[in-house]
């Protein structure tokens, strides 16, 4: 009935343990991000060749390739060497994976010591760089996705419409639980935290994968990140899901929880079993949380 999938490190760093859990589920997808904490695209090919032969041995598909490309951590003035080759390598790797989607983002955001988003963002070598990463990925039929994350194209709905306006073809996976632990450029400094409700209804024509977290800061001051199950947090979750049902949404809904362990901070740290039983129950929750907000 639903297309579900979800970000399996979070479960586990071993191929064999990521695809144990979507067995668990009974599911059949997964978004590919890292194994054994290297990015799919950074493996070495022994190591990506071992990974591909075993998803095709245990029929797991991988609809979306989440790679790090242009993400938090790569400055727009970084050698676009380094972009370019991310590209070529993912793109032989989705061929091997059959993928279609890979999950893309805008670069780090420029701000001064104080944490002020500076009035120039380098807009135009933004969009000159993800113009040629959105063509490249296109030229072999493949569509990028950009996440609404800390980068450029993150920092508000209007942000990630005149980077669309720039990029044609480009298109979003929609992170429901991002908006609230996210500064809202369009805000005054300090700036408080956007609304993910009013980012989706701004954003979703042009959205065609979703990942369902949920969070909330304890205060705006502060910014302090907490991750729930999903309807939990201040993502509006229940809301969106109903939304996307409700829109005739037909893309995946993929899960990443960020509760136990979060890809971008090292201290968030847990145990094997406790990263799986997560997972597991995550999922669990979203298959209730869709048939609770299926349209009738």
């Amino acid at each position: 009935m639903y297309l579900l999938t979800g970000i399996t490190d979070e479960a586990a760093d071993r191929i064999e343990d990521q695809v144990a859990v979507l067995h668990t589920l009974g599911w059949s997808a997964m978004e590919l991000r890292t194994v054994d904490s290297k990015l799919a695209h950074e493996l070495t090919d022994e190591e990506f060749s071992r990974v591909a032969d075993y998803l095709e041995e245990q029929q797991i598909s991988v609809p979306c390739f989440a790679s790090g490309i242009a993400n938090w951590a790569k400055p727009v003035h970084e050698d676009f060497n380094v972009t370019k080759s991310a590209v070529k390598r993912s793109i032989t790797r989705m061929n091997r994976l059959g993928s279609k989607l890979v999950r893309i983002m805008s670069y780090q955001v420029l701000q001064d010591a104080d944490g002020r988003i500076l009035e120039d963002q380098m807009e135009e070598e933004r969009f000159r760089r993800l113009n040629w990463v959105t063509q490249a990925f296109l030229d072999q039929g493949m569509t990028p996705v950009h996440e609404n994350c800390h980068t450029y194209g993150g920092l508000s709905s209007s942000h990630t419409l005149r980077m669309l306006e720039h990029c044609p073809g480009m298109k979003l996976v929609f992170d429901t639980g991002n908006p609230p632990i996210t500064i809202d450029a369009d805000s005054p400094f300090p700036y408080t935290a956007q609304n993910s409700f009013e980012f989706y209804n701004a954003v979703k024509e042009h959205v065609v994968h979703v990942h369902v977290k949920d969070a909330y800061w304890s205060s705006d001051l502060e910014k302090v990140e907490h991750y729930t199950f999903p309807g939990e947090g201040q993502g509006d979750a229940r809301k969106i899901l109903a939304a996307l049902q409700q829109d005739g949404y037909k893309g995946y809904y993929s899960i990443e929880p960020h509760m136990e362990v979060v890809f971008h901070d090292s201290k968030a740290v847990s145990t094997k079993d406790r990263r799986i039983a997560n997972f597991v129950e995550y999922g669990r929750r979203l298959e209730r949380l869709l048939a609770e907000t299926k349209p009738h």
